[in-house]
């Protein structure tokens, strides 16, 4: 044993030594009491830390998504710096490494993304006919733009010379639906918008822990504070890590995601102000069956015999109103979900969206909408099943046909509830503030079974939704689920 490995040795006993005598006297590992820190708030304002800022030839922020049929296709974008020539491979997965015998590969489309942090480009694939409830491998690649250095080229396949490529990835296409409705599970997330990397992991990573067979993950717009800043994207991306590229992923735009352009000149950004981030129809790939002039942030998608709706709240409502009476009239799904970011009924102090009311709950009343998923509020909130009594104007109870709506927040910023002079004029029947939460919704042929967590995976609320073959419906309260 030569005298430096000798040290090394000495070296890592004593350390060990150090640590357990430590760990004996009651210290913490490094041998100091542990002091309060200097935070004092639950809201840190964390400041964007780079994460995966610098785009490479190497594919990175691979997210997962459905642009046509959940059950023979889904879609999936990354980036690069500069590669023109993107490609996507996939195959059945098998147990061992032998479906690489069996890869197809598609080409990329591929477009420039100017961001605050300077140019880079986004790629999209989708893969298609598939089989229904499989599992698939998939990975993508850009062409490099520096070559490999001779040495470490020898002996390499040829593929990866060209391409630099991600890591195979492994994805689920949904069950058809013929009538039954194939059990789906997933997950719904309130505004994350802040502190990403810091705080809003631990919330998508419990959810993970708690819901790992999830079909989707569903997220209520605010997916970050400045729509535009690429940083913040990096954060989101760095807390989600592997489940955006392996779990599909739904979205609808919040107010943070219209933001003003980085590329564009000042005059550009006064006279312009704020539109949707121009990297929203670049990043998601969704159904693109949105009203005329739509980019990806109104849509529909039929999964496992569920109707999910996703409605831009930060436009005029009434824009969409015709749409949405069509996709909700021609509907063949056993349950109606919708999805927007401004909530129906708002559960924090100031806010109120009475145009939103005015123009979408008349169509959820009448076409009987199962369940409203909403953000905004930095708050959590959950309604019995209501309906709006047209003569009064006021909220009833409607157990057989009424939709439940549904407010909550994933991120750390927390708003007040809202005051209710009247008890009457209050439509909750659960609330809450201070609190991350993530939703478990799991959806079957004759329910649907709610279940509200906090960050740290403690029940906060649940309900279930039960739906006989004619159609009608029984809400079952918490107290009334926890019994069964």
């Amino acid at each position: 044993m030569s005298g430096r490995t000798l040290q090394f040795q000495l070296t890592r006993c004593f350390v060990v030594t150090v640590t357990m005598l430590a760990g004996m006297s009651g210290k913490n590992a490094v041998g100091h009491d542990p002091v309060p820190a200097p935070h004092g708030k639950a809201y840190q304002a964390m400041f964007p830390e780079p994460t995966a800022v610098l785009a490479t030839d190497v594919p990175d922020r691979i997210l997962v998504s459905w642009a046509n049929s959940p059950d023979r296709s889904f879609s999936v974008t990354w980036r690069s710096l500069e590669s023109p020539d993107a490609v996507a491979e996939f195959a059945p997965a098998t147990d061992g490494p032998e479906f690489t015998k069996n890869i197809q590969r598609v080409a990329a489309d591929t477009a420039p993304l100017a961001t605050n942090l300077g140019q880079v480009h986004m790629h999209a694939a989708t893969f298609s006919g598939l089989e229904p409830n499989t599992l698939y491998v998939y990975r993508v690649g850009n062409r490099r733009t520096v070559s490999l250095p001779s040495g470490d080229a020898k002996g390499v396949e040829q593929h990866t010379q060209d391409y630099a490529w991600s890591e195979w990835i492994h994805v689920r296409t949904a069950a058809p639906f013929r009538g039954e409705v194939t059990p789906a599970r997933f997950v719904y997330f309130g505004d994350a918008q802040n502190d990403l990397k810091s705080h809003w992991s631990r919330v998508v990573r419990e959810a993970f822990r708690d819901a790992p067979e999830m079909t989707f993950m569903l997220h209520a717009g605010d997916l970050v504070n400045r729509g535009n800043r690429d940083e913040e994207w990096g954060q989101w991306f760095h807390a989600g890590d592997f489940l955006l590229s392996s779990i599909p992923q739904l979205a609808i735009p919040g107010n943070h995601e219209y933001d003003v352009d980085p590329a564009a000149n000042m005059l550009s950004r006064v006279t312009r102000g704020r539109g949707l981030s121009t990297r929203w129809p670049l990043r998601f790939e969704f159904p693109q069956n949105g009203p005329e002039g739509s980019s990806e942030n109104i849509f529909y998608v039929d999964v496992q015999g569920i109707r999910l709706i996703g409605l831009d709240s930060n436009i005029d409502p009434k824009s969409q109103a015709v749409w949405l009476e069509e996709v909700l009239k021609n509907n063949p799904n056993r349950w109606t979900i919708v999805t927007h970011h401004h909530p129906i009924h708002s559960t924090s102090r100031g806010r109120d969206n009475a145009g939103l009311r005015d123009a979408w709950q008349p169509l959820y009343d009448k076409y009987g909408v199962d369940l409203v998923l909403q953000g905004h509020d930095h708050s959590y909130g959950r309604t019995a099943p209501l309906e709006r009594n047209e003569t009064s104007g006021k909220q009833v109870v409607r157990e057989q046909t009424g939709t439940v709506y549904v407010v909550s927040v994933s991120g750390p910023k927390q708003y007040s509830l809202k005051d209710y002079e009247e008890a009457e004029e209050n439509p909750f029947e659960s609330r809450g503030e201070d609190l991350q939460l993530y939703q478990v919704i799991d959806v079957t042929h004759d329910r649907i079974s709610y279940q509200a967590k906090t960050a740290t995976g403690r029940l906060y609320d649940q309900f279930e939704i039960i739906k006989a073959d004619d159609g009608k419906k029984k809400f079952v309260s918490p107290e009334e689920t926890a019994t069964e």
